[in-house]
């Protein structure tokens, strides 16, 4: 009975602000506050080299080539001077593990910089919110405008940020197709009204879906769609640098004058919510550490301003480890981060040894299935093969083919054939040897292609030379 009553008691003395949350609630719209300061400085100059890459690469043409694009159809990946193929999709592997333990690094060290500075869901919002900003103005004007009732004006202004954001999200899609289509081409066909219907089709898909991810959705991509905000927590640790707010320093909060003697009793938050208001996740940093913060210090950047304006010191929020809150040392070289390092070294040079040593030249042989063997004058054997020549380089290069394995063997016709950089040449090969010189009905012959101007390029590949029984 007495442990019935203290449960009831307890839930009682409960806080008034402790309720329960609706997952399935309709979104508060976050209406947030422009600001400056060094670190919004520093996230632009990580955003326009991501956007200005995005936006340029596809028409940048390197040896003739568009720079990066993937040619599906062709089954070949160009990058930069380098063309890849199906068989180098081990590579990819390796890169993202690279990429992996490098996000791993960065988190364990700086926290969520990567979601704060360089993610595209945080560079595309921010794209979209200045263009809100633009059109309907601060943040206290865009407020009264979604209030005020439907007039020519608030249509004016609302359906020029629209028209902003489906012009960005145009480009966005258009330029992620020009990755797959060559992107010249595709600009003239979507123009003319001859583009292929797939190229048309992903273009309205990315279309929409970055129009709602960076436009309506926002906050809810980082919060709910993305993983990374879930596990993030497991690679922290009490010396990772995270956003936070320095409670000892700034309670208890409240309003006062900028002259400090009169409020000597009050810590130096002035409770002004420019923390909140500039927050695009709509969080209370001074509340503790939250996995909705994605570490854009925006914060910080408020809170610097008005410890400017009052006089105080600057850091009250601040890029700062538990342990520096609680007067300790922050320790950089801890076992975690070294044990990040060293895997994804590990990595970069196995990758870097791959890349260095990756053939330029790859073969596949394919006997003729239709005839086992021909007879040839002289009571010779022929066999007939088509061979698959992959240049990796970038230029055009010619190779000179061989057979070996067989006494006498030899190839009829022209054994030097030149492939264009980054193609796939196909062709037919007929080898002719003597019945005598085989020992079995099949005998194993190797096809050896060596570059004409580099014999130490080459490759090898192994099949069977068929004679009757």
């Amino acid at each position: 009975m007495s442990d019935t009553r203290d449960n009831v008691l307890a839930v009682d003395a409960a806080p008034a602000e402790v309720g329960e949350l609706d997952l399935y609630q309709k979104r508060e719209k976050i209406y947030t506050r422009a600001i400056q300061g060094r670190f919004q400085r520093l996230r632009t100059l990580t955003g326009w080299p991501l956007l200005l890459g995005y936006f340029c690469l596809p028409w940048i043409n390197l040896f003739g080539q568009q720079s990066v694009l993937f040619d599906l159809p062709a089954r070949k990946f160009h990058i930069l001077t380098m063309t890849f193929w199906p068989q180098d999709f081990f590579m990819l592997a390796w890169l993202l593990i690279i990429s992996a333990f490098g996000l791993f690094t960065v988190t364990a060290l700086a926290g969520r910089v990567w979601c704060g500075y360089t993610c595209p869901q945080t560079v595309w919002t921010a794209i979209f919110m200045w263009i809100e900003q633009f059109f309907e103005g601060s943040r206290n004007q865009r407020i009264k405008l979604d209030k005020a009732p439907m007039s020519f004006a608030k249509f004016r202004r609302k359906f020029m940020k629209h028209s902003g954001w489906l012009f960005v999200a145009f480009m966005t899609g258009f330029t992620f197709v020009g990755y797959f289509t060559p992107i010249r081409d595709l600009l003239g066909d979507v123009f003319t009204l001859q583009a292929n219907s797939w190229a048309l089709v992903w273009i309205f898909i990315f279309t929409v879906l970055t129009y709602l991810n960076a436009g309506w959705m926002r906050e809810q991509v980082c919060t709910y769609m993305c993983p990374y905000a879930r596990f993030q927590s497991v690679m922290f640790d009490r010396d990772t640098l995270i956003v936070s707010y320095d409670s000892q320093r700034g309670e208890p909060r409240g309003a006062r004058k900028r002259t400090r003697e009169q409020t000597s009793q009050l810590g130096d938050c002035v409770d002004c919510q420019m923390c909140v208001q500039v927050c695009p996740t709509g969080i209370d940093i001074r509340d503790g550490l939250q996995y909705k913060c994605i570490g854009c210090a925006l914060c910080i950047d408020a809170c610097d301003s008005v410890m400017d304006k009052m006089g105080y010191a600057r850091g009250l929020v601040s890029y700062t480890s538990e342990n520096r809150l609680e007067g300790g040392q922050t320790h950089i070289l801890r076992p975690r981060l070294i044990g990040y390092v060293t895997v994804m070294c590990i990595m970069m040079v196995a990758f870097s040894y791959a890349m260095l040593t990756r053939d330029m030249v790859d073969m596949t042989i394919l006997r003729e299935r239709n005839q086992l063997y021909m007879e040839a004058p002289g009571g010779l054997i022929d066999n007939v093969y088509k061979i698959h020549l992959s240049n990796l380089d970038a230029d055009a290069r010619s190779f000179l083919l061989e057979v070996t394995g067989i006494d006498g063997a030899e190839v009829i016709g022209d054994q030097r054939i030149t492939v264009g950089g980054g193609e796939l040449a196909e062709l037919t090969l007929r080898v002719r040897a003597n019945p005598i010189d085989l020992q079995a009905p099949s005998t194993p012959i190797v096809f050896k292609a060596t570059r004409v101007d580099d014999a130490s390029i080459s490759t090898d590949h192994e099949s069977r030379f068929m004679k009757p029984l």
